[in-house]
């Protein structure tokens, strides 16, 4: 459905006609003015009409409303169409979840499709009002200004999940806490909420690059004005930070967990051995017990005065030597 509809002119807000036909047009008119359109999770039918107004590419339009759709940007003739995955963690269950949103920059129109939750459309607009100046520079200003705050939100989640890895870590580390079941199904789980992460982030980086002007992409993008491009450039140094930090955080987290996997393999022999070293003083008693306790008549040392308190005394022996020299070892 259409969230938000409105004409701005010299960068301040006026609400056109009805018509989206009837808008455009006198946006166009009017020379310094654009429209901007909103949309929430459209259906075929309710976009359908956006469509045939503005003239968007099928297959633009149909990945606007399927959504499920990597971060990119695709040139046609009439419009530029951009995918932007906005991302949201939530650090109670340690989760990254991530919407969808989709741009159509135009001869003096912005339409947004916004899928799922997370989205800055609402936050952005309502700052771009505040600020007629930079408003007033067009539709280029819209596509920079989503493409910042979305950056800018991916710093703050990176900033999060260092925070929540870092306590992760003190964990595995801990001598009283490091060795339960659980920990290693949250490492996993926590690798694969930052996998989540990477797929927001990192093929976004192609698409900034080319609006920046970097590179092979030098000669610029239709209906981006060159004037945005060190705009654009900065929004891409940001997003390298984030995806730098990503990087560090993913080999973190496998380090992490083969170092807990070591850990467990660790404890796990040093449980062997004490189990193995008492198996062995109880065999040594067992051992003298059985050859006493065998039924033959002419046995030495059975009508011994002695042998009762002989054979105890040995078996203390033994256990009191076999124990110094496993605790010795390290095995106790």
């Amino acid at each position: 459905m259409i969230v938000d509809c409105a004409i701005y002119r010299d960068g301040r807000r006026s609400d056109g006609p009805d018509d989206l036909s009837d808008a455009l047009a006198q946006a166009r008119a009017d020379g310094n003015a654009f429209l901007w359109i909103g949309l929430h999770e459209p259906t075929e039918q309710e976009f359908g009409h956006v469509t045939s107004e503005f003239g968007l590419h099928p297959l633009a339009v149909e990945d606007a409303l399927k959504a499920h759709q990597r971060p990119k940007i695709e040139v046609y003739d009439d419009s530029l169409f951009m995918v932007l995955k906005p991302v949201t963690y939530d650090a109670d269950n340690d989760t990254v979840s991530s919407g969808e949103v989709m741009l159509f920059v135009g001869d003096s129109f912005v339409v947004t499709v916004r899928h799922g939750e997370g989205s800055p459309l609402g936050e952005v607009r309502d700052r771009l009002e505040k600020d007629p100046d930079m408003l007033r520079h067009g539709p280029t200003t819209v596509l920079y200004a989503i493409a910042d705050a979305t950056v800018d939100h991916y710093l703050e989640v990176a900033t999060e999940l260092q925070t929540d890895l870092e306590e992760l870590e003190a964990e595995v580390f801990s001598p009283s806490a490091g060795g339960t079941r659980n920990t290693a199904s949250r490492i996993y789980t926590f690798k694969r909420q930052i996998l989540e992460f990477r797929r927001a982030t990192g093929p976004l980086a192609v698409p900034l690059t080319r609006l920046a002007g970097m590179g092979q992409f030098s000669t610029g993008v239709p209906f981006v004005e060159g004037e945005a491009q060190p705009f654009f450039r900065d929004v891409s140094d940001h997003l390298t930070r984030v995806n730098e930090s990503v990087e560090g955080l993913d080999r973190l987290v496998s380090d992490i967990l083969s170092a807990h996997l070591a850990q467990m393999s660790v404890r796990q022999n040093d449980d062997m051995r004490k189990i193995s070293a008492w198996a062995a003083m109880a065999a040594v008693p067992t051992m003298i017990a059985g050859i006493y306790g065998m039924n033959f008549d002419h046995m030495p040392e059975l009508h011994w005065v002695w042998s009762y308190p002989a054979v105890v005394l040995l078996m203390v022996v033994l256990e009191i030597g076999l124990y110094r020299l496993f605790k010795q070892r390290g095995w106790m």
